[in-house]
């Protein structure tokens, strides 16, 4: 069947985008839900229950570091979906890619709540961690690069609104790294400091909201202009 539509417009529109993202939100949820599997008492906590709940603070604050970090990827990935007029082949394999990583996630979170307090072991328990939080962020920024490398855009997207969303994803490249470095001498801050990373993400900056708000006027005007 034809349908009279020339080849290369039929290239540029690409794959839409639903699949993408129900298959990924699929995956975000599963990978957060597994993460509360690992929270669990031992056989003997009856005899000592408070105590033995109070033992679990390792797997407490990797829990919330790591639920908080794929919250803060699945809020930028929300984000980045939302400008997306469609996808290619290459994109939908880079955010394979990312998935992968956010489905791993549940395994350094075990690790690190299992060997802190263990001498060498906890720093490569917290290395390990951080270097899956560097590549779950990296994975996001070069999602989004490659999108608007590739014309995946939408036209109407504010150029404002663009270098928001760049900026707000690039600063936790370097504050991973640094974290990684601490984490080879203070693991326990490291993961801190992960925590707070996540924070960064989903907290919404005063900053940030006038400059949407801005945004949002200057369409409003520009539509006012051509009506």
């Amino acid at each position: 069947m034809t349908t009279g539509e020339p080849a290369q417009e039929r290239k540029r529109r690409g794959l839409r985008t639903g699949r993408l993202e129900a298959f990924s939100d699929g995956v975000f949820a599963i990978a957060i839900t597994l993460l509360v599997l690992d929270l669990a008492l031992p056989a003997s906590a009856s005899r000592h229950l408070l105590h033995s709940i109070v033992e679990l603070w390792p797997s407490y604050l990797a829990y919330v570091a790591s639920f908080s970090t794929i919250g803060a990827t699945w809020l930028g990935h929300n984000a980045i979906t939302e400008y997306l007029e469609r996808v290619n082949t290459v994109f939908v394999r880079l955010n394979l890619l990312l998935l992968l990583v956010i489905s791993f996630l549940p395994f350094p979170t075990r690790l690190f709540a299992d060997y802190i307090g263990q001498d060498s072991n906890e720093r490569v328990a917290a290395t390990i961690y951080g270097l899956t939080f560097l590549v779950v962020s990296t994975m996001l920024l070069v999602l989004w690069r490659y999108a608007l490398h590739a014309g995946l855009v939408r036209p109407d997207a504010e150029d404002e609104e663009i270098q928001l969303l760049t900026q707000r994803l690039t600063p936790g490249l370097g504050g991973y790294v640094v974290l990684i470095i601490a984490g080879l001498f203070v693991p326990l801050i490291a993961v801190i400091g992960y925590l707070a990373v996540a924070f960064f993400y989903i907290i919404p900056f005063p900053r940030e909201r006038w400059n949407r708000l801005t945004a949002r006027r200057s369409r409003r005007s520009r539509r006012r202009s051509r009506g």
